[in-house]
């Protein structure tokens, strides 16, 4: 890939990662101060924004908008580990500008979408560790062969995102996702709780690869040495 290309991938990554964050956190502030939406709707906000930023950038850059998913991509094979920092940086910067502009539309002392635990930190922890693990393993189950960047994995991710923030965003914000959960805590000054969202998304998602590769089909050979089963297709790129 030469530079300019690279450049043209970290800059969808930056844009997309403000653009969730701008659409993701930014419908949980307009529900926090007119509670038009009601948690459903920052949940489907969630899932709507994933699926549009991959449909819209998945071509130019793999649309990851996801620290933890960069890495689990490395891991897994899928991607080049010379690009993980910048792609990482990317998302990082990306996500302080999202939150910087729900900033502009939020009342003082909103906390602007922040991840916080509701029953401790070890819930929560454990909890984005399970979330992350599943999305990731999707992710990866959905990006390979023919289903690489169809339209059929963009609606099966962004439908994982919206269920999992639904069933699970009262206890933990079902984060899955450092640079969502430290956009917005950098921005409003609460870091106390930070590094939940940055352990348990990178320890579930890395647990996803593992599993994805358990679950790989391997050649079985018969009594008389005869393949009776194919490998599943190879990976595609991230």
């Amino acid at each position: 890939m030469t530079t300019t290309r690279l450049r043209h991938c970290l800059l969808a990554e930056a844009l997309g990662t403000a653009v969730l964050l701008a659409f993701g956190t930014g419908a949980a502030v307009v529900d926090e101060q007119t509670h038009a939406l009601g948690h459903g709707g920052v949940a489907a906000a969630f899932g709507l924004v994933v699926l549009v930023i991959i449909q819209g950038l998945g071509p130019t850059s793999g649309a990851h908008v996801n620290p933890a998913v960069t890495v689990a991509f490395w891991a897994a094979g899928r991607f080049p580990g010379r690009r993980v920092g910048p792609y990482v940086a990317a998302q990082l910067a990306g996500a302080l500008l999202g939150s910087g502009l729900v900033r502009l539309v939020a009342a003082p002392g909103s906390l602007l979408g922040a991840t916080l635990p509701a029953h401790g930190p070890g819930q929560a922890l454990g909890l984005e560790m399970f979330l992350s693990f599943w999305l990731m393993l999707v992710i990866l189950r959905v990006t390979a062969g023919a289903y690489e960047q169809g339209l059929l994995a963009g609606l099966t991710i962004g439908a994982t995102v919206w269920l999992e923030a639904l069933v699970a965003g009262p206890l933990c914000g079902a984060s899955m996702n450092p640079a969502r959960s430290l956009g917005p805590a950098l921005v409003a000054g609460h870091l106390a709780d930070a590094w939940l969202y940055v352990l348990g998304p990178v320890a579930g998602m890395l647990l996803a690869v593992a599993a994805d590769r358990l679950l790989q089909l391997r050649t079985a050979v018969d009594p008389a040495g005869t393949p009776v089963s194919a490998g599943a297709g190879g990976p595609g790129a991230g």
